[in-house]
């Protein structure tokens, strides 16, 4: 398995390692109400390792024998500072760069850990399961609205917008830093907008992260 490494949008690598990262579950209301899951009082966080990644620019080839795989669109966040019990300033501070993901997750088996009461680690952790784009620094983006989406086969799949999250970004790494340090290199991915279902081979999906980023890759 190649290994991979951040880099920003113009091709050049980013020097620093990924480390983890860390996923937040049911960050837009309506991805909550389609799911049928509750909405959450605080972020629901988890982590995938270093090994889950993937450039999304690579075909998506994924277990057939686990059941439906679902695609879930993300803003990601690449960390360039290390971060613990954190102020707004200091998050906002060590944001270096944003990006998009694809949280790709086994929904059957999910569905099957969660009716035991398992963690989901099986269904969300696999290798290959964070294809990661391409970043763009920081600055060039406005903090607080931050637009994305994702079209397959042409079609409009899923929009997102920062404003729309229930927990946004700058509080958000934050309340992560709280409990685990962030370190330069660690990603963190946002939740995603309503929209999501499976994936199917020969179907190809175009990210647009307002347009400052357009990537796409195809299942295989």
């Amino acid at each position: 398995m190649e290994q991979y490494q951040h880099h920003w949008v113009d091709g050049t690598p980013v020097h620093l390692p990924l480390g983890k990262i860390v996923c937040i579950g049911r960050n837009y209301a309506e991805h909550a109400k389609e799911l049928n899951n509750p909405i959450p009082e605080e972020p629901l966080l988890f982590i995938k390792p270093a090994t889950s990644a993937v450039h999304v620019t690579r075909p998506l080839n994924f277990p057939s024998d686990r059941g439906q795989m679902h695609f879930e669109t993300e803003l990601a966040v690449l960390i360039g500072k290390p971060l613990t019990n954190a102020t707004p300033s200091e998050s906002e501070a060590a944001i270096l760069g944003y990006g998009l993901a694809l949280d790709l997750t086994l929904r059957d088996l999910q569905s099957q850990l969660k009716e035991k009461g398992h963690p989901w680690e099986r269904a969300k952790a696999f290798d290959g399961a964070c294809p990661l784009s391409p970043f763009v620094a920081a600055e060039q983006f406005h903090k607080d609205h931050i637009t994305f989406s994702l079209d397959i086969d042409g079609q409009r799949q899923q929009s997102g917008d920062t404003r729309d999250m229930l927990f946004p970004v700058i509080p958000l790494l934050g309340h992560i830093s709280r409990h685990f340090t962030l370190l330069p290199g660690d990603v963190v991915i946002t939740g995603t907008p309503k929209g999501v279902g499976p994936l199917h081979q020969g179907q190809t999906l175009a990210l647009q992260l307002e347009d400052k980023l357009s990537v796409s890759t195809k299942v295989v």
